[in-house]
């Protein structure tokens, strides 16, 4: 089955890495994708950046053919005309129109998993977008006028991969929303995904303690006590592998990394910082508890380089890879 790839900010390095991505598919062979976005402006990012790249206006069901010796662009309705590094009127509207029509492809089974390029939250903002990232507005397009499923962040590689509970959030707040049932429902959530869809029959977690060393047995702080070590014993409850809560800071050497299959973090820095630190450029972001597949690059839009030739697409190679695997695991 075809990926569907947004376009993400048309200022930014998605357009760079799909195409650096689509020049290298036979060497690196990659699952066939398409890219939802305007056939002429990525033309234009092409000719820029001196890249060789045959372009074939395309449907979803057309895309798997095509991909062989063209790079497939599904139009949006939208154009893009922004300039690299240099978002303009038309980004905000691009961007949001490609991952509308991701996911509709996706949902109605033309494409088998959605690939997200980076967006610029702060450009959406200034048009009105009203959710604090990509996470919250995939759950939104989830809900079919229903309830909105509750999406989980997944920070995947081959040598760690994290979920943290609160995630774009002041710290302040994050502690204010932190409660049992957040973490529970995190926990579950992460643990439903990593059995259907990364074929793992019994994940193992570690749930990090929110204070230093885990609260020391409450004389740094009484949350690890209150709030974390009640989520373990639920946990465990349900028959989940689980242990917690533990000191953050012994968490993510190699050692340690080898008795969990996930580890799930109180707040955003906690499990990003080591993911980042460990597996930079081959991290993948997963959004979990939705309907469909979602992988996205674990960076930004790097408006410094865009247009220049320097962007990697080795996080977008990743995260093409991932969201095949996870379509091949999915039960039907």
């Amino acid at each position: 089955m075809v990926l569907a790839l947004t376009s993400g900010e048309p200022a930014g390095i998605g357009p760079d890495i799909a195409l650096a991505a689509w020049l290298r598919r036979k060497e690196l062979d990659l699952p066939p994708f398409y890219l939802l976005g305007d056939i002429a402006f990525l033309a234009e990012r092409a000719k820029l950046l001196g890249l060789k790249v045959e372009l074939a206006e395309s449907s979803p069901e057309g895309a798997g053919v095509a991909f062989t010796n063209a790079l497939p662009v599904v139009a949006t309705g939208e154009a893009a005309t922004a300039q690299p590094g240099k978002p303009d009127n038309s980004s905000a509207a691009a961007a949001l129109a490609s991952i509308r029509h991701a996911v509709d492809h996706v949902r109605s089974g033309r494409a088998g998993a959605v690939v997200t390029n980076p967006i610029a939250k702060s450009v959406l903002y200034r048009a009105g977008f009203r959710h604090p990232g990509h996470t919250e507005f995939l759950a939104e397009l989830a809900a079919d006028g229903g309830k909105a499923p509750q999406p989980v962040m997944m920070l995947w590689s081959p040598t760690l991969a994290v979920v943290p509970v609160t995630i774009h959030l002041s710290l302040r707040d994050a502690l204010a929303q932190l409660t049992t049932e957040l973490i529970v429902t995190t926990a579950r959530i992460a643990v439903a995904d990593m059995k259907a869809r990364f074929g793992m029959a019994r994940p193992r977690l570690v749930l990090s303690g929110l204070n230093p060393h885990a609260g020391e047995d409450g004389s740094l702080g009484s949350e690890d006590i209150d709030i974390v070590a009640p989520a373990v014993e639920r946990l465990r409850s349900d028959g989940i592998d689980v242990r917690g809560p533990l000191p953050a800071d012994t968490m993510f050497h190699p050692s340690a990394r080898k008795t969990y299959d996930c580890a799930v973090c109180m707040y955003h820095d906690q499990a990003l910082i080591p993911i980042k630190t460990i597996a930079f450029e081959d991290a993948v972001n997963v959004t979990l508890g939705l309907p469909f597949i979602r992988t996205s690059p674990d960076h930004g839009t790097a408006f410094d380089i865009a247009g220049t030739g320097k962007a990697n697409p080795s996080s977008l190679v990743a995260a093409l890879r991932l969201a095949a695997r996870m379509a091949a695991t999915e039960p039907a």
